[in-house]
């Protein structure tokens, strides 16, 4: 055997981390596929739309277009790929968005009230200008119909009042974060939120991080909150007929005047953990 060879046996293998850097730069070293209209053309068919007639651009490539700030006046965008766009303050109230791909979308200040977004899916989107995670800037979804959105993503002090969040899915994208893939987090986290009145049936809440969260007044019924952390979580007058609790954090929680407490699971260290269940 050459000395040659000998070297090439003697060096150290790349460590996991070189690797990964390795194969993200020949993801960004390939070029992007143009997307179907530009941040131009999008602009121009809002600017010519109204809220009684609004703009089509649905089951359309809109991925990575600069649209902040921009007033959508409900238009339909249904079916679309809208991946790693930027929608910095942009009006999205009433949009039909049902089946879109949002992930990686730049969401800081959206507002999406009203708007429909059945079955599309929120993963690792930008919410926040910097890591002081400004609740002031957290995307707005007060009265939206959120039907099994699915979400992975960082949204302390999001509105979700008065929405539908029937099948909404917010628990861990894979049981181990980086098992499959190299982007996904542990844990949704959503201290501070706001889903009061919100309909969140069958909702799964699986080891979110829901700190300071209001659930006053919803409908939680089957709705899965097993190993979640809800330490001073407000339930106060929400419905939580057959939702499981097993194995999470309820420490000064308050179920004060909540409904369907007989059926609900995991409730039983509830109080030791000083939650309040009057």
């Amino acid at each position: 055997m050459s000395l040659k060879h000998l070297f090439r046996l003697s060096r150290p293998l790349p460590s996991r981390s070189a690797i990964v850097a390795l194969a993200f730069a020949a993801c960004m070293a390939t070029p992007l596929a143009a997307a179907d209209k530009s941040a131009r053309e999008v602009t121009e068919a809002l600017v010519g739309s109204t809220r009684e007639a609004p703009a089509a651009l649905t089951d359309l490539d809109l991925s990575y277009l600069d649209l902040a700030g921009l007033d959508f006046k409900g238009a339909d965008l249904s079916h679309s790929d809208l991946y790693g766009s930027d929608f910095t303050a942009a009006n999205l109230s009433g949009a039909k968005l049902a089946h879109t791909r949002i992930d990686r979308a730049i969401l800081i200040s959206a507002d999406f009230s009203g708007a429909d977004l059945e079955r599309a899916t929120l993963l690792r989107p930008t919410i926040f200008s910097d890591m002081k995670f400004n609740r002031a800037e957290a995307p707005r979804f007060a009265g939206a119909k959120l039907v099994g959105l699915r979400v992975q993503a960082r949204m302390d002090g999001a509105d979700f009042t008065g929405a539908d969040l029937t099948d909404a899915d917010f628990s861990p994208f894979e049981d181990r974060a980086g098992e499959g893939t190299i982007t996904t987090v542990p844990r949704n986290e959503l201290s501070n939120a706001d889903f009061s009145r919100a309909v969140m049936k069958r909702t799964s809440f699986r080891r979110a991080v829901l700190r300071y969260v209001k659930f006053r007044d919803s409908d939680l019924n089957g709705a899965s909150f097993v190993e979640a952390d809800l330490t001073q979580a407000d339930f106060s007058g929400a419905d939580l007929a057959g939702a499981d609790f097993t194995g999470a954090d309820l420490a000064r929680a308050d179920f004060s005047k909540a409904r369907g407490l007989d059926t609900a699971k995991g409730l039983e260290q509830a109080s030791s953990q000083g939650a309040v269940l009057r």
